[in-house]
């Protein structure tokens, strides 16, 4: 059976937005380790499902997706944010 991961959009690192951030996403482990191809060199491998990723509302709704599919899954939880907040003359001190 295929063990998938799901785990929540992190912030993109880029951007002040968190656009998406809210959604949760749901990934399959590789089932074989990725080649260098002959040709080109170019890594890859014959699993197909490392190319999915399904986009969820909810963890529940993903949880729910994989039980009904028969998958394992793993959840990891989103790292907790921390904000520092700190006022503009605070860089004259």
């Amino acid at each position: 059976m295929p063990t998938a991961r799901i785990f929540q959009r992190p912030k993109n690192a880029m951007q002040s937005g968190k656009f998406r951030t809210d959604h949760w996403q749901l990934e399959f482990e590789p089932a074989e380790a990725k080649q260098p191809d002959p040709l080109t060199g170019w890594a890859g491998s014959g699993d197909t499902r490392d190319q999915l990723r399904l986009g969820f509302p909810t963890a529940e709704a993903a949880v729910e997706y994989c039980e009904a599919q028969g998958y394992d899954y793993v959840v990891v939880a989103a790292p907790e944010r921390k904000l520092k907040l700190q006022a503009y003359a605070d860089n004259f001190r």
